[in-house]
């Protein structure tokens, strides 16, 4: 006789077989909350409420937007591990907490273990920006002083394993030019002193300097994404710039925790992708200095683990610490 325990537990997942397709037909039912990793008003939390106003209208129920910042994001991807796996919960993570953090510290979270990758959202590029009285015209022009006049130059970041950072790390990296990291907590701080003439450059994320440099307070002098940007499209990339490899976007997507049905995720995954195509989103990311995109679920945790790869390369070489 086959024991009723071994009954039970064969009934329970012939019911979850079942119940998850039926589940998703109905999913959302009630309001799904979407939890971003960095305070109110930055590109993550502009972008998610967006995102999350036209996933609303076009689910019939609301999307609460949770911020839980700190720890350089880290602090809300462990807050969204920790989630129920049950399709009404998700996070906006980027570059730096899904990628970049786990390299510079131990985090109480894995991004293979913890969660599943649904698609990017969007992508941005760093502008490379130098004061508008600056003698500096081309990416050219930086390095050869550069490298004429060792230790001369200093550079702005956002912090530690910011993309801005990496971005001039991987400049360093490249072209063995001698210029002088200044840290800040945050693009704005750097952007003020780029504008107060403290510092000579930033590899900087679009949002903050795109309004300087339409006022012709700073000049941009490329781009550090793959393509040109239609940010900025007159810009030529850092390898047209003339240094090869020097590619350095920020990114953000949503993942969910792991474990979530897949019926779920492939339905959300479908209404992510009518979302990120509808041209009012496009719009307003472009304002935020992004472009909407969207991927396969595969397709984004290639896309992890090939930046993870790339930047765990770049910590080491460079010897980049969190202070």
């Amino acid at each position: 006789m086959v024991p009723n325990r071994i009954v039970a537990v064969a009934l329970a997942a012939l019911v979850a077989l079942f119940a998850a397709p039926a589940a998703a037909q109905t999913y959302p039912a009630k309001p799904v909350k979407l939890i971003v990793t960095y305070p109110p008003g930055g590109s993550s939390d502009l972008m998610a409420r967006v995102f999350g106003l036209k996933l609303a209208e076009l689910w019939g129920q609301q999307v609460l937007v949770e911020s839980k910042g700190g720890a350089a994001g880290s602090i809300g991807m462990d807050y969204a591990a920790r989630q129920p796996a049950d399709g009404y919960s998700f996070v906006i993570g980027n570059l730096g907490p899904t990628a970049v953090n786990p390299l510079l510290s131990k985090v109480p979270y894995s991004v293979e273990r913890d969660f599943i990758p649904v698609s990017l959202i969007s992508t941005g590029p760093n502008i490379l920006v130098v004061n508008a009285n600056s003698p500096f015209k081309s990416l050219g022009e930086i390095l050869a002083y550069a490298r004429a006049n060792p230790g001369k130059l200093n550079y702005g970041t956002s912090g530690p394993g910011s993309v801005s950072h990496l971005g001039a790390e991987l400049f360093k990296s490249l072209t063995k030019a001698s210029v002088v990291e200044v840290p800040y907590k945050g693009s704005v701080l750097a952007i003020q002193d780029l504008l107060g003439e403290q510092i000579q450059f930033i590899f900087s994320d679009a949002l903050p300097a795109l309004s300087h440099i339409r006022a012709g307070k700073l000049r941009a002098l490329a781009v550090t994404s793959p393509e040109r940007s239609a940010l900025v499209p007159d810009l030529p990339t850092c390898v047209e710039a003339g240094v090869p490899g020097l590619v350095a976007v920020n990114w953000w997507g949503v993942l969910m925790p792991a474990g979530t049905p897949k019926p779920i995720i492939d339905k959300f995954h479908g209404d992510l992708v009518k979302t990120m195509a509808d041209p009012e989103v496009k719009r307003k990311f472009a304002d935020l200095g992004v472009d909407a995109i969207s991927s396969s679920p595969e397709q984004f945790a290639a896309f992890i683990k090939t930046e993870t790869a790339k930047y765990d390369k770049l910590i080491k070489e460079a010897g980049i610490r969190v202070q």
